[in-house]
């Protein structure tokens, strides 16, 4: 399993993780894609946008390997905002490529391509606990 060396490990103050420290002895946990309903909580949703905002600073548009990164916290970005970056695609595999999909991520996620987003300072995304 390779380790994506300077990626976050999770988002700060939060549970909210990103990575996982080793591999699972019964194998990858499988990436499947997560519904995304309107009414999800602010927290969820402020850590998928720092999550996908780490893979952009991380990767930008060049395929990634999945290694370490945190199968439940790509879930919820999988098929719409990362996309297999090889055909076939093994969602159970640590060796599994990915992509950011550009057009759907800014769609969904402006704000971390905007010219005036916050350059890698996890820190920015802190308030993830908090509910408005």
């Amino acid at each position: 399993m390779l380790k994506h060396r300077g990626f976050p490990g999770r988002l700060p103050s939060t549970d909210f993780q990103f990575v996982v420290r080793r591999a699972n002895k019964d194998g990858a946990s499988k990436i499947i894609k997560r519904e995304r309903f309107r009414d999800r909580k602010k927290p969820d949703q402020t850590a998928d946008r720092a999550f996908l905002a780490a893979l952009w600073a991380h990767f930008g548009e060049e395929p990634f390997e999945r290694g370490n990164l945190d199968a439940a916290r790509l879930s919820w970005l999988f098929g719409r905002e990362v996309v297999p970056a090889t055909d076939p695609f093994d969602p159970a595999s640590y060796d599994a490529m990915l992509r950011i999909d550009l057009k759907r991520a800014e769609a969904s996620f402006p704000e971390v391509f905007a010219k005036d987003a916050p350059q890698v300072d996890y820190g920015d995304w802190a308030d993830a606990g908090e509910d408005d």
